[in-house]
C-alpha cells in the first residue's frame, strides 16, 4: 500500500476516468456554469470583480463579462459561482467540490487552448481528488473550523490543473507541496462574502501551484501528509482512502435543486411527493439528523436569507406551492406571509440519531383524521435522465428557458469557446 495520500494522488494523476464519471462531470459543469452566471448578477461582488480585473488582462473568461489571467479568472469565477451557495455538494467530503476545481480547470484550459473534453477529464480528476483529500482529512478537520471546500478543494484544483497541463510526477509532487502553503479557509466566514471567496481562493491556488511547479518552483517532498505538513497541522485524521478503486466518489455528488441550505433538501424532496393541500394538514412532524438542528432550524425567520435556513419556513412554502428552487421566492416578505406564518406554526422539528445527514422522515397528521408518512434520502439512486431534467429545470428557473437551453448545449458539446461565450454573456 502506498504510504501517504500524496503517493496515492501522484499515482492517481494517470487514472483513466470512466464514462459514468465523465457524464456526471458534464452535469456538474452545466450546474456550476448556471450558478456562476446567476451569481455574477449579485451586486455586492461588483467592486471585488472590478478590483481584480485591474490586475491585468488575459485569455480566460470572467463570469458576467471580460477576460483576465487564468489565476485571476479562477479567483473571480470560483467566488461568483459560490455566491448563491447553490452549487453541488459531497456529503462525505463535507464540501462543494466543483466550485473550487472547475474555475481553475476552465480558466487554464482557455488559456492554453485545450478542448472541452480535455477540460472535463481534468476536472473529473480534480473533483475526485478533492473528495479523496476531504475524506483523508476527515470530520475532525471540518469540525475544528476548516472549510473543506477551500482546503481539500485547493488540492483538488491543483490536481485538475496539473492533469490539464500534463505535469510529470515530480512537478505534481511540488505542486501539491506548494498548494499546502496556500490551502486555507475557515467556517467563521459562513454567512459572509468570505465564504464564496474561500472557493475562489482555492481555485486560484490550484492554478498558481500547478503553473509554478511547471515553471520549476520546488517545495517539500510531502507538504500534504509529511511531518509538519498540511494534515498534521490542520487536524487531519489521515483516514485510509482508495483512489480510483471501484465506483468513483464523484458519482455520489449531490446537486442542489432547492435554493436553500442543503440540510433542508431531503425534507423538501419528501414533501414534493405528498400531493397534500394546505387545508388537509393538521400538523407536521419533521425528523432529521442532529447536525442540522443547529444549522438550518431557524423557527421564525424574518429575512429571505434566514428563510433559507429554516425547516418550518421552507416546509410551509413548499406545501403552499411556493417554488423553493427559485431564488426569487426567498424574500423578506415571504417570511411574513400570513398563510406561511400560520402553516409553519403547525410544524415541529426534532432530531433523530438513527437518520443519516442525507435522510429525513415526516409525519403529517390530516385534518380529516389519519396520518401520511413521507421519507427521503438524498443518496437514493437517481437516473442520469432524472438528474439531467432536474438540473435543466433549475437552470431555467435561474436563467430563463432560452438561456438554459443554450448553456446545456454548450456544456454537453465539444467547443470550449461556446461554453466560455455563455460565461461572459451578461
Amino acid at each position: 500500500m502506498d504510504k501517504t495520500i500524496t503517493d496515492q494522488l501522484l499515482k492517481f494523476r494517470k487514472a483513466t476516468v470512466p464514462d459514468d464519471a465523465l457524464a456526471m462531470m458534464r452535469l456538474s459543469l452545466f450546474d456550476w456554469a448556471a450558478c456562476g452566471i446567476a451569481g455574477a448578477k449579485e451586486p455586492e461582488f461588483g467592486d471585488f470583480v472590478k478590483m481584480q480585473k485591474r490586475l491585468g488582462t488575459g485569455q480566460s473568461s470572467v463570469l458576467g463579462g471580460g477576460h483576465a489571467p487564468a489565476a485571476t479568472a479562477a479567483l473571480i469565477n470560483g467566488t461568483l459561482s459560490h455566491a448563491l451557495d447553490y452549487d453541488d455538494t459531497h456529503f462525505a467530503h463535507i464540501g462543494h467540490p466543483s466550485v473550487a476545481v472547475l474555475p481553475a480547470v476552465i480558466a487554464l484550459a482557455e488559456d492554453v487552448g485545450a478542448p472541452l473534453d480535455v477540460a472535463v477529464d481534468a476536472a473529473a480528476i480534480g473533483v475526485e481528488s478533492s473528495i479523496l483529500t476531504g475524506l483523508w482529512l476527515g470530520r475532525s478537520h471540518y469540525q475544528i473550523g476548516y472549510h473543506q471546500t477551500a482546503t481539500a478543494g485547493s488540492f483538488g484544483a491543483t490536481m485538475g490543473a496539473a492533469r490539464l497541463l500534463g505535469l510529470d510526477k515530480d512537478e505534481l509532487r511540488h505542486a501539491l507541496g506548494l498548494c499546502a502553503s496556500m490551502a486555507s479557509g475557515i467556517k467563521a466566514q459562513f454567512g459572509t462574502m468570505g465564504k464564496p471567496l474561500n472557493a475562489g481562493l482555492a481555485a486560484r491556488s490550484g492554478v498558481e501551484a500547478a503553473l509554478w511547479a511547471q515553471g520549476g518552483m520546488t517545495a517539500a517532498q510531502d507538504g500534504l501528509a509529511g511531518p509538519l505538513g498540511f494534515g498534521a497541522t490542520h487536524h487531519g485524521e489521515a483516514a485510509e482512502i482508495k483512489p480510483g478503486k471501484g465506483t468513483w466518489h464523484l458519482l455520489s455528488i449531490s446537486h442542489k435543486f432547492h435554493a436553500c441550505c442543503h440540510g433542508l433538501h431531503a425534507m423538501l424532496e419528501a414533501l414534493g411527493t405528498s400531493e397534500l393541500a394546505p387545508d388537509q394538514i393538521a400538523s407536521v412532524h419533521i425528523r432529521t439528523h442532529p447536525r442540522w438542528m443547529s444549522v438550518c432550524n431557524i423557527a421564525e425567520p424574518t429575512t429571505g436569507l434566514a428563510a433559507k435556513f429554516s425547516y418550518a419556513q421552507t416546509a410551509a412554502m413548499a406545501l403552499l406551492g411556493h417554488a423553493t428552487g427559485a431564488i426569487s421566492n426567498f424574500t423578506d416578505e415571504i417570511t411574513k406571509d400570513p398563510q406561511v406564518v400560520e402553516l409553519r406554526s403547525k410544524i415541529r422539528i426534532s432530531e433523530e440519531e438513527r437518520l443519516s445527514e442525507t435522510q429525513t422522515e415526516i409525519s403529517v397528521s390530516l385534518t380529516g383524521g389519519g396520518m401520511r408518512r413521507l421519507r427521503h434520502d438524498l443518496m437514493a439512486p437517481m437516473s442520469f435522465e432524472d438528474r439531467s431534467a432536474k438540473l435543466q429545470k433549475k437552470t431555467a428557473d435561474l436563467l430563463g428557458q432560452d438561456r438554459g437551453e443554450m448553456l446545456w448545449k454548450a456544456a454537453q458539446g465539444d467547443d470550449l469557446r461556446a461554453l466560455c461565450d455563455q460565461l461572459v454573456m451578461s
